[in-house]
């Protein structure tokens, strides 16, 4: 089957071919077929909204981890109007998994960070397919407090399975990264803008992630677990992923409900892997609108807003046990 299409999508694929066919037809054979092809475009829309209007949460996590989806250098292209990336922790070495550096976006200056995965094996490998060692959260951290020191607001962009959970990495003080992003993002006075773009997995994830707004892409998913790792501890079978997927609640509008993320941002129909371009247009306006809305509000103010949004999310209840 065409990669650019998921088993779900087929019935689109086979019209949209037979659309190409007759067009292929037309200009060989010159035929006439303006009424032919209006009407499997217009079946070919109808389809299209029948089913992504309907999608499920494994679905979504199918679009999420299309190997044709933007990626963070592919916003940065498309989204930015100059970008210079900045290397290295200062501590240990450069983690190809995280890029970051200073950007131009609609005329203003911002620190820019995200994960980066890889489109072939061995850009993969570079990329660690997009996990993270403890110098990528390092080097994160080191970039986001020079824009704090200069003033400039901070954009991230997050899609990773999680971070990287080799001995090597736990050697190198993985889970303390993790914790000191946490804890230094609360606190770092400049505004703070997070897109989900892809997948947001677990910690690896959260560690950008903390921010004045919160945004999730349509089709992009975030939880503290995988379906098919919840699948295995739950069921003890990785098939049971849709399952797993649909309990998470990992969607973005899942999330919004439960007051998790602050906005959901459409995609074009089909998702960002569709048409990247339409999408990079419709998150620089986002982006741009997000900035300028949090400019107003005093440093102070809106650090405590930060701090408190993340000490209110959790539900619980207290009961008593029942003899």
């Amino acid at each position: 089957m065409n990669r650019d299409f998921l088993e779900f999508e087929r019935p689109i694929l086979e019209l949209e071919t037979k659309i190409s066919e007759l067009r292929d037809l037309a200009a060989t054979k010159g035929m006439d077929v303006v009424r032919e092809l209006e009407s499997l475009e217009k079946q070919a829309d109808r389809l299209r909204e029948e089913i992504y209007s309907n999608l499920s949460a494994w679905q979504r996590v199918q679009l999420a981890r299309h190997p044709r989806r933007p990626y963070t250098l592919d916003y940065l292209r498309l989204v930015c109007d100059e970008f210079t990336e900045l290397h290295g922790d200062r501590l240990f070495g450069d983690d190809r998994a995280i890029v970051g550096g200073m950007a131009l976006l609609c005329g203003r200056q911002v620190m820019v960070i995200g994960h980066q995965k890889g489109r072939d094996t061995k850009e993969n490998l570079l990329r660690n397919f997009g996990m993270p060692h403890p110098e990528g959260y390092r080097k994160a951290l080191r970039l986001m407090q020079m824009a704090g020191k200069f003033g400039r607001p901070i954009v991230t962009f997050i899609d990773t399975p999680g971070a990287y959970p080799g001995v090597d990495a736990e050697k190198r003080g993985q889970f303390e990264a993790i914790a000191r992003n946490l804890r230094e993002m609360v606190r770092i006075p400049v505004p703070i803008v997070v897109v989900i773009i892809g997948e947001g997995g677990s910690g690896g994830a959260l560690a950008m992630a903390v921010g004045d707004r919160v945004l999730m892409l349509e089709n992009s998913i975030y939880s503290v677990i995988s379906p098919e790792g919840c699948a295995a501890i739950l069921w003890g079978d990785r098939a049971q992923a849709p399952r797993a997927a649909e309990a998470l609640r990992l969607t973005a509008r899942d999330l919004a409900q439960q007051h998790l993320i602050d906005r959901v941002v459409d995609e074009p129909k089909g998702g960002a892997h569709r048409d990247p371009e339409a999408m990079a247009v419709i998150l620089r306006q986002v982006l741009a609108d997000e900035l300028a809305s949090l400019d107003p509000v005093p440093a102070a103010a809106r650090l405590e807003v930060r701090f408190q949004k993340y000490l209110a999310m959790g539900v619980f209840s207290d009961t008593e046990a029942v003899a």
